[in-house]
């Protein structure tokens, strides 16, 4: 009887070692699944979440909840509730922002909260109901816009637009028909790379002349947003921008671009994803199109590409996204439905 007892004791201690070693290792680990998860994120990701939670501290110091470091620290959700981010996406849409953007920030938040949860700073049942929030449905979208404008609200508060710009070939043309100067080469260059290959913004800033090879006609660039690095071949007419500023104005190695200057000289080595923005809207205003972006002309490189017959497949591919769906979204409706339609 005596053995049985001390068995027990001793079974009963080890099974409580062993919840106390699963305990320090979740202690363990939740302390950096914060730092885990940022370093896994290339640098855009996590400025555009530390924007999306600095809103979101905003909603919460309205409401009298002060919230510390909400993208280094799991403490700092602790008591955070389902309720405060339902609200959250309620006080959005009462202030006017994007669905597209409330959806944005709400996943931010959910996937915040669901690390401040592993951290042990939120319950699992307080995670599961969080987890269960949900956005706006593109289908909804409409509905709620109409009912916002009805009630003299703003439905478009943010920086992103609702819809691109859509471009005709006759003014990418004149976009890529710069003036005969240093900084008509450079434009010259960075039109076409964005809108005959797609280029993403920040894809576009960081090219450097080790990129190309002129002689066999291809740019090699990294694209950061999904972790792939991609050779195209150039087309006809990039090429030539490309021999035109590469081979006279660019600098010997390093990043392409030089900034501009007066007279339509250029300056100092390297360009900002911000200037080169403000440049292309820029070019596109003085080709009578309004607000463009650099997205624009992405968008109308895949748009021009589906429309010449691309399958969607190689689309994919070659404008470097990770599903087909995404570059679905980026293509715009052909202007006779059922073109390209055979029945026989």
């Amino acid at each position: 009887m005596t053995n049985e007892l001390e068995l027990n004791q001793t079974q009963n201690t080890a099974l409580t070692l062993q919840e106390q070693a699963g305990q320090a290792a979740n202690a363990a680990a939740g302390g950096v699944v914060f730092a885990d998860y940022l370093a896994r994120k290339s640098a855009n990701t996590i400025r555009r979440q530390a924007g999306d939670l600095t809103l979101f501290a905003d909603f919460l110091a309205g409401v009298g909840v002060v919230a510390g470091d909400l993208q280094g620290n799991p403490q700092a959700w602790a008591g955070i509730t389902w309720g405060l981010v339902k609200a959250f996406a309620a006080w959005q849409l009462k202030a006017g922002y994007a669905i597209a953007s409330i959806n944005g920030r709400l996943s931010t938040v959910k996937v915040f909260a669901g690390l401040a949860a592993m951290a042990g700073a939120i319950t699992s049942n307080e995670i599961v109901l969080t987890r269960s929030v949900k956005g706006y449905e593109h289908k909804e979208q409409k509905h709620i816009d109409e009912k916002r404008s009805a009630a003299g609200m703003d439905t478009r508060r943010g920086a992103k637009k609702a819809d691109p710009v859509q471009l005709t070939p006759e003014q990418a043309k004149a976009m890529e028909s710069q003036t005969e100067t240093p900084q008509g080469m450079r434009d010259n260059l960075m039109i076409c790379l964005m809108a005959n290959h797609g280029l993403r913004l920040g894809e576009v800033a960081a090219l450097t002349v080790n990129c190309f090879d002129l002689d066999a006609g291809e740019v090699k660039f990294y694209r950061p947003k999904v972790g792939k690095t991609q050779t195209h071949k150039l087309d006809r007419v990039t090429l030539a921008a490309a021999l035109a500023y590469l081979g006279n104005y660019a600098p010997a190695d390093g990043v392409i671009w030089r900034a501009s200057s007066k007279g339509g000289d250029l300056g100092n080595q390297g360009m900002t994803e911000r200037a080169i923005t403000k440049r292309v809207a820029y070019l596109g205003k003085r080709a009578g199109v309004a607000g463009l972006s650099a997205h624009d002309l992405r968008h109308y490189w895949a748009t021009m590409a589906a429309r010449h017959g691309t399958a969607l497949d190689r689309l994919q591919d070659a404008g470097g996204w990770n599903s087909l769906a995404m570059p679905g979204r980026y293509i715009a409706a052909a202007a006779i439905a059922n073109m390209g339609v055979k029945l026989e």
